[in-house]
């Protein structure tokens, strides 16, 4: 059972920072998509940013929505089986709920929520103006 843990959710001041993280356990994985999605109060789940890695190449790559392009890096720790999203010049807009999901199957990246099979609790951000 894969279960997500997300953290580091918080109250920020505009043009401050955070770090999330989201930390895998129950299993390893030798590939995987993962996603960080947000949700503000009557809205739909959006995509924020994504990364596919595969240990067979090595390979890694983000993807970004143009909204936080500039502002948020996604990165990984392998070995500690965390991503994080480091939040850069944060927005009163950015204020959601974020959401880190996983999917195994795939390295393939989707914006689409229903693509990713495990998610994590979410986690709180609010930005202040």
């Amino acid at each position: 059972q894969v279960q997500l843990v997300e953290s580091g959710g918080g109250l920020v001041q505009a043009g401050g920072s955070l770090r999330l993280s989201c930390a895998a356990s129950g299993r390893t994985f030798s590939s995987y998509a993962m996603g960080w999605f947000r949700q503000a109060p009557g809205k739909e789940r959006e995509f924020v940013v994504g990364l596919r890695w595969s240990r067979s190449s090595t390979y890694s790559s983000t993807y970004y929505a143009d909204s936080v392009k500039g502002r948020f890096t996604i990165s990984r720790d392998n070995a500690k089986n965390t991503v994080y999203l480091q939040m850069n010049s944060l927005k009163p807009e950015d204020t959601a709920v974020y959401y880190c999901a996983l999917r195994t199957t795939t390295v393939v990246v989707s914006s689409i929520p229903a693509d990713y099979r495990y998610w994590g609790q979410g986690t709180q951000v609010t930005v202040s103006s």
